[in-house]
């Protein structure tokens, strides 16, 4: 029996894949430039996993992905995660980049500050960048300094990245904004 399994499945933004195993989620891979290639990605996380129809924590996995990039304001934060062979430290930053609210953001050295160290906000964009749990890890809610977007690894960057807090209605700017009345009643 194979250690892993997974699935792909249509989201608006395109094809993504999902997969686990019995410690958790494993990977999640956004869309790639072609169906092929979204494939080859997602098994490079998971090693000879096994394509199967998903169930339990798979499909509540496809069901949060799905319902977020359709605009919808989900909490993935529960869906249990596969961290083997991530960095311990990477990890603590997974955990408090979990904990960003859907519309939200925080800076690189807002994320190192909440793990002890400001001066920690380059590794904080450097687990970003191998983050191989996207969105569940919501690495487009990391922000550069000024709310620079900074970078994103998947297909597109960062305009990937802008489009992703747009579908959730971020604020990026802390300038007054003449649409905030109407963007907070919507939510």
């Amino acid at each position: 029996m194979t250690e892993f399994s997974y699935a792909l499945f249509d989201t608006a933004l395109g094809r993504c894949g999902v997969a686990w195993g019995t410690r958790g989620l494993r990977a999640v891979q956004l869309p790639e430039v072609d169906l092929a290639t979204t494939r080859q990605r997602l098994l490079r996380q998971a090693p000879a996993a096994v394509e199967t129809v998903p169930s339990g924590l798979a499909q509540q996995a496809i069901d949060g992905v799905a319902a977020l990039l359709s605009g919808a304001r989900v909490d993935l934060t529960p869906l249990p995660l596969d961290l083997r062979g991530i960095p311990e430290l990477h990890a603590r930053i997974y955990e408090i980049v979990r904990r960003i609210p859907c519309g939200n953001t925080l800076s690189y050295g807002e994320v190192a500050e909440r793990l002890g160290d400001r001066h920690l906000a380059r590794v904080v964009g450097q687990a970003m960048a191998r983050n191989r749990f996207a969105p569940l890890v919501p690495c487009h809610r990391v922000l550069g300094a000024n709310g620079q977007p900074g970078g994103f690894s998947a297909r597109g960057g960062l305009r990937t990245k802008l489009q992703l807090l747009t579908i959730e209605r971020a604020c990026l700017s802390t300038e007054p904004d003449l649409f905030a009345d109407a963007r907070n009643s919507a939510q």
